[in-house]
């Protein structure tokens, strides 16, 4: 992972952990998949680098990787914390799932990080995301990508 990247993802880990442990990160309803959002933007990245990855779909990866960095976003971190992330997460498990049902599942388990089941937690996102990031703004993080 690039140095950029990589302190990308350390700031947000970082700041998801610390937040996690207060009265307000504890009592938050989706504080278990926002602890996954540094995972998922670790993943995003070690993807774009995999040669087997088709072009189409590194571009997919590149936008919810820019969407992941971008401090202008649907739900913003900068001005709602840590829960800003879920439409980050939403938007990275759809794109996830779209490489997998393109390409081979290992692919993706291959280059996870994370201590659960990637494709367990993508498939619970994805069900999830009306909810978690409202309906109307999971539409739009969809319709990013047609």
């Amino acid at each position: 992972m690039a140095d950029q990247e990589s302190d990308f993802y350390q700031k947000i880990r970082k700041g998801i952990r610390k937040w996690a442990k207060t009265k307000e990160g504890k009592s938050n309803k989706w504080v278990e998949l926002i602890l996954l959002a540094p995972d998922l933007f670790h993943l995003l990245c070690r993807l774009m680098a995999e040669k087997n990855v088709a072009k189409e779909e590194k571009a997919k990866l590149a936008v919810a990787i820019a969407y992941f960095v971008s401090p202008i976003d649907l739900i913003p971190e900068g001005v709602v914390g840590p829960v800003g992330f879920t439409d980050d997460i939403a938007l990275a498990a759809f794109v996830l799932n779209g490489l997998i049902n393109k390409t081979d599942a290992e692919l993706v388990i291959k280059h996870w990080a994370g201590e659960q089941d990637i494709l367990q937690v993508i498939k619970r996102i994805i069900a999830v995301a009306d909810e978690m990031v409202g309906s109307g703004l999971w539409r739009k993080v969809r319709d990013l990508f047609g």
